[in-house]
């Protein structure tokens, strides 16, 4: 029996940055054992790659598993979505594979007309499309302009840039 071949659970990130220019600073937020990191870092080699995630386990193995980065380029943090350690205006690209944005954070620091990824590497549910729609009205009312939505492999992804004008005084 001929079975289907799994698609790469980055193929969406990678059709993905296919949209946005190249960075200078990118997050990935919730980046769990790095290979989003590492694959931005491959993907962008002049841009300074930051990773995140809320489990100090899962920082510190992929902390090891990179080893030391002399140029400072890749490094990672424990940290929440909704409570990211950084400053505001400091990335050109945030990226989130699998999981919900949280839209607020995100636009703050995030550089007007910076992108945001978000890309899934399972099928879409019924339940997932609507949480999706969802996300997206938020991330609009935070001064978000979808650029590119699309399914790639067996998952999907859609691209935003912030506004130049950033979040809509309704929502602030």
């Amino acid at each position: 029996m001929i079975g289907t071949v799994p698609t790469p659970p980055l193929t969406p990130l990678a059709a993905a940055v296919l949209h946005v220019p190249v960075p200078e600073r990118a997050l990935v937020v919730e980046c769990g054992d790095g290979d989003a990191v590492l694959f931005l870092a491959r993907e962008f080699p002049a841009a300074r790659i930051r990773g995140i995630d809320s489990s100090a386990a899962l920082v510190r193995a992929v902390s090891a598993r990179v080893g030391l980065d002399p140029e400072g380029r890749v490094a990672f943090k424990q940290g929440a979505p909704g409570s990211l350690p950084y400053p505001d205006d400091f990335f050109d690209l945030v990226a989130q594979v699998r999981g919900r944005p949280a839209a607020a954070e995100v636009a703050r620091v995030l550089r007007r007309g910076g992108h945001l990824v978000l890309a899934d590497s399972g099928p879409p549910q019924l339940l997932a499309r609507a949480r999706g729609k969802l996300s997206r009205r938020r991330l609009a009312r935070r001064g978000f302009v979808a650029v590119e939505e699309a399914e790639a492999g067996n998952g999907n992804f859609f691209v935003a840039r912030l506004g130049e004008d950033g979040p809509t005084a309704a929502s602030n």
